[in-house]
């Protein structure tokens, strides 16, 4: 029996099909029935069922369209809440879309805020303004979308401090990140997600594609799971198809921010 206040969580390395929803939706199917009823989230790549194309007018889906369905369906089947990032059309405007999908079939989504400007995304998608936080299995979970892990203070750990500051309730526990992350670039996304670990004091998963894409853009993955010390305590393979499964717990967290509570001490920050 799963003990309380463990989460276990399944990161999907793949390489992506381009531009066909279909045989990715097939690819992800068989690789994910074996996890039936045997973890809690699975985490796919940024775009996984295109790949990352800037095709939005011609690869666009309506909100909780077909793979939004598919979403609900795996979920459903695996008993896990799924999330990743499809290409959405919703009020004549298209987003990079993140949905975070649960077994009873509800959902909430969030709109990648920063646009990779260097592959013109920001000229063929419009920007997300709000940040999502879900509760789950007693976890609370930030999902974010690649570029985003750039910008340290949109993935701000937001701390409530008590009036006597002795007890700090940081937002979240675990950050996810969900990615095309070229292969050029692994070296800043392998740090950077350690550094979202070590200053937000929380679990951080990244989950980055592999192989090679439409544009001949190469990935090598990199995907991991670095706990709030920083330490990396996956073991996936650079380029590797995988999918392997962690278990974090909540104890563990809180007596380590118990123990170091830098929340107390942390500036604050605002978007604008």
């Amino acid at each position: 029996m799963q003990k309380q206040h463990e989460l276990r969580l399944s990161l999907v390395q793949a390489p992506l099909v381009w531009e066909n929803p279909k045989a990715n939706w097939q690819y992800f199917e068989n690789k994910l029935k074996n996890l039936a009823h045997k973890t809690d989230v699975v985490v796919l790549p940024e775009m996984f069922n295109t790949g990352f194309s800037m095709q939005s007018e011609k690869l666009a889906e309506q909100a909780e369209g077909p793979t939004f369905k598919w979403m609900q369906k795996m979920a459903k089947l695996l008993n896990a809440a799924i999330t990743g990032s499809v290409i959405t059309a919703e009020n004549g405007s298209y987003y990079n879309r993140l949905y975070w999908v649960e077994p009873d079939g509800n959902f909430k989504f969030y709109n990648k805020r920063h646009l990779f400007r260097m592959a013109g995304e920001h000229q063929f998608f419009s920007q997300g303004t709000e940040r999502l936080v879900v509760s789950y299995k007693g976890f609370n979970i930030m999902p974010l979308v690649c570029y985003d892990l750039r910008f340290p203070v949109w993935s701000r750990n937001k701390n409530q401090i008590n009036q006597t500051r002795t007890e700090v309730s940081p937002e979240y526990d675990l950050l996810i990140y969900v990615a095309n992350w070229p292969k050029p670039r692994t070296a800043p996304w392998s740090s950077l997600l350690v550094a979202r670990a070590i200053e937000n004091q929380a679990f951080v998963a990244g989950v980055n594609r592999v192989g090679v894409d439409g544009n001949q853009v190469e990935y090598d993955g990199a995907s991991a799971l670095i706990d709030p010390k920083g330490e990396i305590i996956s073991d996936i393979k650079l380029g590797e198809e995988a999918v392997k499964t962690y278990t974090i717990r909540l104890k563990e967290l809180n007596d380590f921010r118990e123990k170091f509570p830098v929340g107390l001490d942390a500036d604050g920050f605002e978007i604008k």
